[in-house]
């Protein structure tokens, strides 16, 4: 996002609580501020970022991923010298949370499985659904952490806290879609299909796929809630080709990838007007497809992987190709230090798990 929007003559500073993020050395990033983490004390990250606007005299701030609820937060309980390219809270959240998310699809006549909330062991006992037939999921959750696929029992303990959602499983193909809305209009939207996870998790390699169904339901979604900001979506193809959609993501994901025409990406994200997906080739994160593919695919990942154009490189910008060792030993870092997972630990400073409101 940072190449298109540099290459289209913006001014683009970035953020982050981390000390060598692979962005911060791009030649489009023109500063790099590092600020507290975001799900930490409120007060002083809005500081920290009201601060930064002022510096660097930013008028418009785009969040990436869950940080934006922390910025939505703060632009609600401070004056903020920037706009903000983000739905207010509550829309935000509803999207976020995978209950609420399905009844709001549905109450948009939007194609979605039948999903039951469960905050206690007694709604549980009350599924007349086999559990093979269910995959089960905490509400506030991210890159399948925890999710129970077709289970054959389940120990799981939901509470009013810790809320789970269990969801009729729905056959068929993956495809996800990346959005930009702009006023309760979509401005783009790039479907893909995952190749290669990170385990279960986010796509690590990925190609483009061209269901008009999916930009179908996602111009719906834009329109009924009155969206504005990045979004993005989890579906289901059945094998009668019939679109369901899963879980929404309310933040950018690799879907942003196949974007290349700096102008018309700038122009779609700052002022609205229609742009489109521009690649028609499958595309990878290659350090994380050397890390986690030899264990999907052990026999076909390195034919695959030379047939897959990386992400992180880019004409003429060779230094965060370079960063990625030392963002990953950071990361790694982070899980070792707090006892988690290293994709858990990308989020660990952002995650939001509707546990503050503005």
């Amino acid at each position: 996002m940072a190449r298109l929007l540099d290459e289209a003559g913006h001014h683009v500073v970035m953020a982050d609580s981390l000390r060598w993020p692979i962005s911060a050395v791009s030649k489009a990033c023109t500063a790099y501020v590092r600020l507290p983490a975001a799900n930490g004390p409120l007060q002083a990250y809005a500081a920290a970022v009201r601060k930064a606007l002022r510096v660097h005299d930013i008028d418009l701030v785009i969040p990436t991923c869950e940080e934006v609820f922390h910025l939505v937060r703060a632009w609600a309980q401070a004056d903020m010298p920037a706009r903000l390219y983000a739905p207010e809270f509550d829309l935000l959240a509803a999207a976020h949370n995978k209950y609420a998310f399905v009844q709001l699809a549905a109450s948009l006549g939007l194609n979605v499985p039948q999903t039951w909330q469960l905050t206690g062991a007694s709604d549980i006992a009350a599924l007349t659904t086999p559990l093979d037939a269910l995959v089960f999921k905490p509400v506030w959750s991210r890159f399948a952490t925890r999710v129970l696929v077709r289970p054959s029992s389940v120990s799981i303990r939901p509470s009013a806290e810790d809320p789970w959602v269990a969801q009729h499983f729905v056959a068929g193909q993956e495809v996800c879609a990346y959005a930009l809305a702009y006023d309760g209009r979509l401005v783009a939207c790039a479907a893909y299909a995952p190749i290669y996870r990170a385990g279960t998790g986010a796509g690590i390699a990925f190609a483009p796929d061209h269901d008009p169904a999916v930009a179908d339901f996602v111009r719906r979604f834009v329109e009924g809630t009155g969206w504005h900001g990045q979004l993005s979506f989890d579906f289901i193809r059945q094998h009668d080709g019939k679109i369901v959609a899963i879980e929404c993501n309310p933040r950018a994901t690799s879907g942003i990838h196949f974007f290349t025409s700096a102008d018309d990406f700038a122009s779609g994200l700052l002022s609205g007007q229609g742009c489109h997906p521009d690649i028609a080739y499958p595309l990878a994160v290659k350090l994380a497809l050397a890390l986690y593919g030899p264990l999907q695919n052990p026999r076909g990942i390195w034919r695959d992987t030379k047939h897959l154009q990386d992400v992180i490189a880019w004409p003429g910008d060779p230094r965060p190709f370079r960063r990625q060792i030392l963002a990953t030993l950071e990361m790694a870092a982070v899980a070792l230090r707090h006892r988690i997972g290293l994709t858990t630990a990308t989020t660990h400073d952002i995650a939001w798990d509707g546990d503050q409101s503005p």
